[in-house]
């Protein structure tokens, strides 16, 4: 009987005692990784409540941090800063057992992410079977994070570095590669790219909670999906989608039958909680983990999703940036993105384009927020398919615009920029920033200007360059001009560019910009 109560003891005693584990590093300190060069440097983990956690840099670096684990098992160093080189290092985390993490770089790291533009991989891109050809580079790393949608914010995420190869690039994010690509010849450092980007998905997808509260006139989304998920019905949802599903088997049966193409097929029911629209679900699953990580940066490819709410955009994007800013705890990192491209051209388009409307939210950001800058891709579209297959030049107007925005390299990263209007004797004046060696036209007559006067209809206008950085609009139809727009369509056919290569951004001056624009 004693014997039976000592067990019992010692069985009740084992289960109040934290249970031991394994030193774990944190899912992006994997062999291959990239640490950030010129920046105090966090690496975590997991380990047994309490246990002390040393983590120790050698090579040609050498550094040392110790922190103990708190009571749910997690902790963190902070290593100092690290100058940037070409020569691998050792990281060896040490608890009550040993982890060494080999071939490590000190360089540059960048966080890419998005929706299906950003994800859209290279193998499936313009020249695809070149660039995957010439792409072999021990000193550019990849890092693709899992698609995971969460409800709330994630501690780790399962991943691991690559050197970039022909073997291991075809898969990984086109824009990220040749971003990276022309990042490394210019800085000749190595570099890391922590993609992370789910097709399909809007902005509010990648916002945080703290961040979709922070702005009033976004906080609708977390309300909305409460209220989604409060009235989702799992039987009521099946059932919808067995009747839907239904009518799709006879339709597409018909189709087949008269020799036309079929509708798509119904999709199957998901939580609201599941879905990759969800608020904050992909934050939570796929940036959040990511926090702290030390990083130069992050560049952006997104926006299709949000452009049925293409106003709200310039709201909400900024919220989102200003969190991420936030939760990475490293000020305002240098944050580029592209501008939607041309997509679905309509003939007699009304001038109220959605697209449009959204790239002028993407504009007005650079506006606003500090160390923000934006690849124009004007020229790149494709009339019928929402995934232009040419990424290079995406990639490299990102890559300008980091190394003037990021590293200070004194180059012109940006086409020309609309900056102010003024109206006399019938004719516009336009001046712009970003005009490089001068504004140019790719052909004898700049395209793509629109004018209008009191009665707000729009004309096509004849436009000339004046000088480095003026442009005079004018139109036989409208003799008291009171805006103008430029490329204020879904697929713009425009051509004004500077001399330096780099395409003029869309823009209007009859909203936010009224005729100065808004100062960062």
């Amino acid at each position: 009987m004693k014997r039976r109560t000592f067990v019992a003891l010692l069985f009740i005693f084992a289960l109040a005692m934290p249970a031991w584990a394994d030193v774990k590093p944190h899912g992006l300190f994997t062999d291959n990784c990239v640490l950030q060069a010129g920046k105090e440097v966090p690496v975590w983990g997991m380990a047994t409540p309490g246990e002390k956690v040393t983590v120790t840099v050698s090579g040609k670096s050498e550094a040392s941090a110790s922190a103990t684990a708190d009571k749910d098992g997690h902790w963190l160093v902070r290593l100092p800063s690290m100058k940037a080189g070409n020569d691998p290092i050792t990281l060896t985390i040490k608890g009550k057992n040993e982890v060494v993490v080999k071939n490590v770089l000190i360089g540059e790291v960048w966080i890419c992410s998005g929706q299906s533009n950003m994800e859209w991989p290279l193998s499936r891109s313009a020249g695809a079977e070149e660039h995957m050809a010439t792409s072999e580079d021990s000193l550019l790393r990849l890092i693709t994070i899992p698609h995971s949608v969460q409800m709330t914010p994630q501690y780790n995420t399962g991943a691991r570095w690559v050197e970039c190869a022909p073997r291991t690039v075809g898969n990984f994010s086109a824009v990220a590669y040749f971003f990276g690509r022309d990042l490394r010849k210019a800085l000749n450092v190595p570099v890391g790219l922590i993609h992370t980007s789910v097709g399909g998905t809007p902005a509010e997808a990648w916002t945080s909670k703290d961040g979709l509260n922070s702005e009033p006139l976004v906080q609708h989304y977390l309300f909305d999906l409460d209220k989604a998920i409060k009235n989702y019905d799992p039987d009521k949802a099946k059932q919808a989608y067995e009747e839907a599903l239904a009518k799709w088997k006879e339709a597409s049966a018909k189709a087949k039958a008269e020799g036309k193409k079929g509708p798509n097929r119904p999709n199957p029911p998901q939580p609201p909680d599941k879905s990759t629209h969800a608020p904050t679900g992909l934050y939570n699953g796929m940036i959040a983990p990511l926090a702290p990580c030390a990083i130069a940066g992050a560049i952006w490819y997104q926006g299709e999703s949000n452009a049925g709410q293409a106003y709200e955009y310039r709201t909400l994007f900024p919220a989102m940036i200003k969190d991420w800013r936030k939760h990475f705890g490293q000020g305002d990192f240098p944050f580029l993105f592209v501008q939607l491209a041309p997509f679905m051209k309509i003939v007699n388009e009304p001038t109220d384009s959605a697209w449009a409307e959204l790239r002028d939210a993407q504009l007005y950001t650079t506006k606003i927020l500090p160390k923000t800058g934006m690849a124009v891709i004007t020229d790149v579209g494709e009339e019928n398919d929402i995934h232009p297959k040419k990424k290079e030049p995406v990639g490299a107007r990102l890559a300008l615009a980091a190394r003037a925005i990021a590293y200070g390299d004194k180059i012109e990263y940006s086409g020309p920029v609309f900056e102010k209007a003024t109206f006399e004797d019938g004719k516009a004046i336009l001046t712009f920033s970003h005009v490089g060696e001068g504004l140019a036209t790719r052909k004898d007559e700049l395209t793509g200007f629109t004018i209008c006067g009191e009665d707000r209809k729009f004309h096509n206008a004849k436009s000339t360059i004046i000088g480095n950085d003026t442009v005079e609009v004018t139109c036989s139809e409208v003799p008291k001009p009171v805006a103008v727009r430029l490329g204020w369509a879904n697929y713009p056919v425009v051509n004004l560019w500077n001399k330096d290569g780099l395409p003029a951004s869309p823009f209007r001056t009859d909203d936010w910009l009224g005729v100065t624009a808004p100062k960062k």
